[in-house]
């Protein structure tokens, strides 16, 4: 029986994912929903498959990935394919730590493998299943530049055939936080402090080991990442072991412990997502998402002086704002960065500032209303 697959959003990650998803032998894509103009798309190979009827996306697909990178579309989207029964896989990490804790619950629905989330949590359950008990979820960043200028941004966006949005918000950190926020709600761990601790190394286990040496002081797993320009694109997991396995794990090169780095040193993107797609169908379990009752989010930093008035094109991915992981406990008015398209300064807002409820007016939107219920059921 051939899976019919339904995608949501036509990028980078979509395209690829057509791609790979037309030459397995168990899946064809029926159709990519789309909010461009379909005869205004060149660059997409499979201009047949576009569509931007919602509906007939829903009618065509047996399970639905939603790629599109948007938070306000995507919730809408999610929504109503999970009220249609659809099962539902993302690679939209910003969705998932916005709203997807509204959707827990209500049919499948899971973030997929391929992003540094769903590789960690992978990586994560063939540790604990070896027995390690992890300390470190971290994910692995070459560079990092928290205010890049709009020159270079424009030329590496170019360079790497995406979006000027998206090599913004991997450049300046949000990517990353707001992976490792997802990590800590769908893995049960916290994070050390607010915005992460970030280690900075040329090697790679050091700053790994660091880690755990925090997370072992706090008693509970952390979340993190480390910026590490030499080491591979990919994610790791730092746990102890039981003594009596000591002796194998240095024959095995794990070194001396008390600390022991399991990496995967690679993450594939669309090319994972088939198997998670597989996983979700045949076993109904998700492999990630952020749970009921999240203890963490990601709240918006602003990277300039923004004037009262101001109406903000995007929070992810702009000259604007950045986006920090936060505890949510300490920081319950902040703003979502992932609310912030489309939202008014109600009054000047200085260079480096949270923002805050009482800085911004929100637009309507499910997303909005979501995280609102979700904040409610957390705090309530």
């Amino acid at each position: 029986m051939t899976i019919s697959v339904g995608i949501v959003g036509s990028g980078y990650i979509s395209r690829g994912l057509t791609a790979a998803l037309r030459a397995a032998p168990d899946m064809d894509v029926t159709c990519v929903l789309t909010r461009s103009h379909v005869d205004r798309r060149p660059d997409f190979p499979y201009v047949s498959l576009l569509t931007t009827s919602l509906d007939r996306l829903l009618h065509e697909c047996d399970v639905m990935v939603e790629c599109s990178g948007s938070v306000v579309h995507a919730t809408a989207v999610v929504d109503a394919a999970l009220g249609s029964g659809i099962p539902v896989v993302t690679m939209n990490a910003e969705m998932q730590v916005t709203t997807g804790s509204y959707f827990v619950g209500r049919g499948v629905f899971t973030e997929a493998e391929g992003d540094q989330p769903g590789c960690l949590a992978a990586l994560a359950h063939e540790a604990v299943a070896m027995g390690f008990k992890p300390l470190v979820y971290g994910n692995v960043k070459g560079f990092l530049n928290e205010n890049p200028s709009p020159e270079d941004m424009e030329f590496w966006a170019s360079r790497q055939g995406i979006s000027l949005d998206k090599c913004i918000a991997f450049t300046d950190g949000t990517k990353v936080q707001i992976e490792q926020a997802l990590v800590a709600n769908g893995l049960g761990a916290t994070i050390a402090v607010d915005g992460l601790v970030g280690k900075r190394s040329e090697d790679l286990e050091t700053a790994a080991h660091q880690l755990a040496s925090i997370a072992d002081e706090q008693g509970q797993a952390v979340s993190d990442f480390v910026v590490c320009p030499k080491a591979p694109p990919g994610v790791f997991v730092v746990g102890t072991h039981r003594p009596e396995q000591r002796p194998y794990l240095r024959n095995f090169k794990l070194g001396e412990g008390p600390y022991y780095m399991l990496l995967r040193n690679y993450h594939l993107c669309h090319l994972e997502i088939p198997e998670t797609i597989r996983m979700v169908l045949e076993r109904g379990a998700p492999l990630l998402h952020n749970t009921q009752s999240p203890s963490v989010g990601v709240a918006a930093i602003a990277k300039r002086t923004i004037n009262s008035g101001y109406t903000f094109a995007r929070g992810i991915g702009s000259y604007d704002t950045r986006g920090i992981t936060v505890s949510l406990s300490r920081n319950q008015n902040h703003v979502p960065i992932g609310l912030l398209e489309g939202a008014v300064a109600r009054r000047t807002i200085a260079e480096g500032q949270m923002l805050t409820m009482d800085d911004v007016d929100i637009p309507d939107s499910l997303a909005a209303e979501a995280w609102r219920a979700v904040l409610t059921r957390m705090m309530g």
